[in-house]
């Protein structure tokens, strides 16, 4: 696949990225670029692929943000299952407001919010995330849907959009960890994050990756250890920090800070761009707020509607 002249074309030639996992094994990035400042030119990204339109954080969800033209990048969430696998999935817990079981009965016992690290992933099989009727996304597809591996979602990604695009697509990964839930929730931030790094590794998509958390722990850990690769802070709607105070509180400048849309304002965008940082607001559903947006002149956008692009 050949990327067009819209993307950035600063190119940092890295002889081997090493990336250590759980289990202590070694594998390299094979001598892959990474383009540190490879990202579109305006990153136009679907949330959880394209949570309004399909049951979030599925394959088909990715696959119809892939259909859109406009898209170019993937947005998810991963956690770490009690089997040490990589999962797409939001919610710390299987959500009842859009989670079964897969023969359509509700979700009952320890399963009614049990917890995705208490389940090995082969336990996961038995719950349907696309098929109840989920009143917050009203226009999703409803369809039998499981919690996908990281790596097989990759692996269709890739194969629609080499078939659907002439351009590749990016990913936005979020590590869905939280201060203070160490060994409840998830592993400790340098093994969710090295975990996760394996599998993009294994896939040769380290150039064209985010890792973006809430969490500054995990992307503290990726720039010290994995400095090449590209790091995101997200940054929630009660967060009035300046730029510069974000950047303190890091301990070093990320490739994106990613604030709630209602924080994008004039200045945070200068004194981010003026830092070398770029902006890419969450989530953004309302067009004429794209547009504002957009005039800001913001460096991407997150949105359930990627349609609205």
């Amino acid at each position: 696949m050949t990327i067009k002249k819209r993307y950035f074309k600063t190119t940092l030639t890295i002889g081997t990225l090493i990336l250590l996992n759980a289990c202590g094994s070694l594998s390299s990035l094979n001598k892959q670029k990474l383009d540190i400042d490879t990202f579109p030119t305006f990153s136009y990204e679907g949330h959880r692929g394209a949570r309004g339109l399909y049951p979030e954080n599925s394959i088909g969800a990715m696959k119809t943000a892939i259909d859109l033209p406009k898209v170019t990048t993937l947005e998810m969430d991963c956690h770490i299952t009690k089997d040490n696998k990589v999962v797409v999935y939001h919610d710390h817990y299987l959500n009842p407001k859009f989670v079964q079981y897969t023969d359509g009965r509700p979700l009952s016992g320890k399963d009614n919010k049990g917890i995705i690290y208490d389940y090995n992933y082969a336990e996961l099989a038995k719950f349907d995330i696309g098929s109840k009727f989920y009143e917050d996304f009203p226009e999703q597809k409803k369809i039998p849907t499981s919690i996908a591996l990281l790596s097989d979602l990759i692996d269709e990604a890739e194969i629609y959009a080499k078939d659907k695009r002439n351009t590749p697509i990016f990913y936005n990964i979020e590590t869905k960890s939280k201060e203070g839930k160490d060994g409840e929730y998830h592993p400790n931030p340098q093994e969710f994050s090295d975990l996760l790094l394996q599998v993009i590794a294994d896939k040769g998509i380290a150039a064209r990756t985010v890792i973006q958390s809430f969490d500054k722990r995990t992307i503290q850990y990726i720039n010290r250890v994995y400095p090449q690769i590209k790091t995101s802070y997200l940054v929630g709607s009660g967060n009035k920090k300046s730029i510069k105070e974000l950047v303190d509180e890091l301990g070093y400048t990320p490739f994106i800070i990613s604030p709630h849309y209602s924080l994008a304002t004039p200045s945070l965008v200068r004194d981010a761009h003026k830092a070398g940082i770029k902006v890419v607001p969450w989530t953004v559903n309302d067009k004429k707020e794209i547009e504002k947006l957009e005039a800001l002149r913001v460096d991407g956008i997150i949105s359930d509607y990627p349609n609205l692009f």
